[in-house]
């Protein structure tokens, strides 16, 4: 693969995000590329690790999968052909229940949840951007984990829009509203 184009100003789709390098991860919002390096700290992880174990096992023998990153989430404009999606993603915690969505590069639609983990180089991004991204593509329930505060912000579509989030912090119970008999604990999340 190439190596990502230096016009940082430039619009770029899903047919050029193919051709870059495996060296380097990259998402695409609206157009725009974002280098996704340096790599996510051990904190960062091991609490993903954790998130992924309680909804992995959950989900078992159910139609819903969830993925971890890397793992390109398309979100395609109305009718949008594959080669011109502008909008490609990689959440730390994806769970698609359509598996209708699920291809060999990814899924190419709405998620059901989309879960991040914030880093400072990823902060402005992950509470801006994407979830402006995330609202617009009609993802149901997106959270915001904060490693260090141990805290979690809840966003859950109503009537197209986000609205203010459920915060939660440890010792707090969150209840997954697209799963409602699902609660995951924040102290086992944190416990690192």
């Amino acid at each position: 693969m190439s190596r990502m184009p230096r016009d940082l100003n430039a619009r770029f789709t899903y047919k050029d995000y193919r051709t870059w390098s495996d060296n380097e991860r990259w998402e695409l919002i609206d157009g725009v590329p974002y280098n996704m390096t340096p790599a996510p700290s051990t904190k960062h992880q091991e609490i993903l690790g954790e998130l992924y174990q309680l909804f992995a096992a959950y989900l078992k023998g159910k139609p819903c999968k969830a993925y971890l990153s890397p793992f390109d989430v398309r979100l395609p404009s109305a009718n949008e052909q594959d080669e011109d999606i502008s909008s490609v993603v990689q959440p730390d915690l994806t769970v698609v229940c359509d598996p209708s969505k699920i291809d060999e590069h990814g899924c190419k639609g709405t998620p059901d949840l989309i879960i991040e983990i914030l880093s400072p180089a990823t902060m402005k991004k992950d509470l801006g951007d994407k979830l402006r991204l995330y609202e617009r593509a009609g993802v149901p329930e997106y959270w915001v984990v904060h490693p260090y505060d141990q805290t979690a912000l809840i966003f859950n579509l109503n009537q197209g829009i986000y609205g203010t989030p459920t915060f939660y912090k440890v010792p707090d119970e969150v209840r997954v509203i697209v799963f409602p008999d699902l609660v995951i604990p924040l102290p086992e999340v944190f416990a690192i």
